[in-house]
């Protein structure tokens, strides 16, 4: 008979696009381009981690803010609009204060509630991470906010995986890797952890041979790998992202 594994010690996040919303900037974007804000925004981000890509892949490192704004100029330009000073300005300010997804607070509070050691390891600069969390209302439920900064190299590459247990004194399968993005749950995969992809837009699975540990649909499956007390009403509580 097989062996339940145990449950995981700690948990960590990915930020953008698991934590924060990145494409939340789509509301400003199409204020400020009437009919094309949803394209640049996808575009945007698409662009963003093309860049963090590209420079792993070739031993070199600019800071993920310095993608952030670059991406958004070359998403402008092969939208064909006209993105000034200002514009560029209030959506980078913007991408500084994404909006969280609706049901993260409650489930990062329950995860405190429970005892459970919380933090985010991220291609995300320290400054970023610490205005975005900060931004969300996150202070305080986050024992740990890890940057890929300190390593010089974005997931999915080995030594920023390995940034999790050098922080935690952990090993990765003791650990529960949350991600929205399933690259990078198929990467700390491979690394190791215990995974769990949040799926919310019903997107197809990575054709890589590789699948996550588990897959939910919002960040409350994480609290299934630790159970406690209550558990139920707080999945009544919290409402689903629209």
């Amino acid at each position: 008979m097989a062996r339940t594994p145990p449950p995981p010690r700690a948990v960590l996040f990915d930020a953008y696009g698991t934590l924060f919303d990145v494409y939340s900037v789509g509301l400003l974007a199409e204020q400020l381009f009437p009919g094309r804000g949803e394209a640049l925004a996808q575009l945007w981000r698409d662009k963003q981690i093309d860049y963090t890509r590209l420079l792993t892949m070739a031993g070199r490192y600019q800071p993920f803010w310095q993608l952030t704004r670059a991406g958004l100029r070359f998403a402008a330009q092969r939208l064909a609009l006209a993105l000034s000073p200002q514009a560029e300005d209030q959506l980078m300010n913007q991408y500084r204060h994404l909006s969280a997804f609706p049901e993260n607070h409650a489930v990062l509070l329950e995860l405190r509630r429970r005892g459970i050691t919380a933090g985010i390891l991220s291609n995300g600069d320290p400054d970023m991470l610490a205005v975005a969390t900060k931004s969300a209302g996150f202070d305080g439920l986050l024992q740990h906010v890890i940057s890929v900064h300190g390593v010089q190299r974005f997931k999915t590459d080995p030594a920023a995986y390995a940034l999790g247990p050098q922080t935690l004194d952990l090993p990765a399968r003791d650990i529960l890797f949350v991600s929205s993005n399933g690259w990078d749950a198929i990467g700390a995969t491979w690394h190791g952890y215990t995974t769990l992809w949040v799926n919310r837009a019903g997107t197809p699975l990575e054709q890589l041979g590789t699948e996550p540990t588990h897959t939910g649909t919002s960040l409350r499956a994480v609290l299934d790998f630790f159970p406690g007390p209550a558990a139920a009403s707080v999945s009544v509580s919290v409402p689903d992202p629209v």
